[in-house]
């Protein structure tokens, strides 16, 4: 294997603490395959988003803020290959990139942090809960229409010290965040993805990287797509494609309340979903048993046109207006 300076796989990342997590672990997976990687940070907008004073560009509506100027890098040859959380990533990605390996998947819940009330129904009434998710926060008002919710950005350690600081009762996060950071100690419960489905691809990660029919240097891309190849894990790739194809049928992203979440069986895939309406008081949920037969595009427009069945495009009507 040639490791001369044009084989150095440069991986971009942003600077958080758990991305940063998430670009080592990738970075040491490929160094024990025998590749030469680095990282290289890269500031995006949805870091800048979480400063003080900070005004959004018109027209963001939380898609890719977490992934444009990478993609950019990534475009330019700055980088060879992006690290992102799966549920960052648009559904639709630009024809210059590519999903070049999807590893293994942690959980995927959603984990009730809170430190006097040790779960959901044990919360006094018109707690305060953590979260910007529009979709978070219709599934708990299904569950706790009394709940009041208290706008809480940042990387997990800054949320944490808001929870500390008695900025509000209890946060509701990715539990595979907590886990990869060594946090579990403030995990207290875990959803049930029947209570609370969690989004598409979370707790998966994406290696991002340029398409074939888009090179910089066509040798150096083979050899980047080829490397990269060998943390796909094919299971949890069919199950978020599933997901993401539910997800993009019902013309969603992250700024609406959708749940989708598939887990393989024995001898079946079986999918949780719900579309929530964002004050929690209407929901289409289901829980579908599939055989192992089918696609995942076959699996995720089955969900989607179930949850349409049920009514989920009124649903999510006043979350798109």
């Amino acid at each position: 294997m040639s490791t001369g300076h044009n084989d150095i796989l440069r991986i971009g990342s942003r600077g958080s603490q758990l991305a940063l997590w998430q670009a080592n672990f990738i970075l040491e997976a490929l160094r024990s395959a025998g590749y030469a990687a680095e990282i290289d940070v890269i500031r995006t907008t949805g870091d800048r988003m979480q400063q003080p004073g900070f005004v959004a560009p018109e027209g963001t509506d939380g898609k890719g803020i977490f992934t444009k100027e990478i993609e950019e890098a990534l475009a330019e040859g700055r980088i060879d290959l992006a690290v992102h959380s799966l549920k960052d990533l648009p559904t639709q990605l630009s024809p210059r990139f590519s999903l070049a390996a999807i590893p293994r998947r942690a959980d995927a819940r959603d984990a009730w942090v809170c430190e006097p009330y040790w779960g959901l129904h044990t919360l006094p009434f018109g707690g305060r809960v953590g979260t910007t998710s529009p979709r978070r926060k219709a599934q708990l008002l299904a569950l706790r229409p009394d709940i009041e919710f208290i706008d809480v950005r940042g990387n997990i350690d800054t949320r944490l010290k808001k929870l500390a600081a008695g900025e509000c009762d209890a946060l509701v996060l990715a539990a595979a965040g907590l886990d990869r950071l060594g946090r579990t100690e403030w995990v207290h419960q875990r959803f049930a993805p029947d209570e609370l489905c969690p989004a598409p691809g979370q707790g998966a990660l994406a290696i991002e990287t340029r398409s074939c029919s888009h090179p910089i240097d066509e040798t150096h891309d083979r050899f980047v797509v080829e490397a990269v190849a060998t943390l796909d894990h094919p299971e949890t790739r069919f199950c978020v494609e599933a997901e993401r194809i539910a997800l993009d049928a019902l013309g969603g992203g992250c700024s609406i309340p959708i749940g989708v979440h598939c887990v393989p069986e024995p001898d079946r895939w079986r999918v949780f979903a719900q579309v929530i309406a964002p004050d929690g008081d209407s929901m289409a949920a289901i829980d579908m048993e599939t055989p192992l037969s089918l696609s995942a595009e076959q699996l995720g427009e089955a969900v989607a046109e179930d949850l349409k069945s049920r009514g989920a495009m009124e649903l999510l009507a006043p979350s798109r207006a």
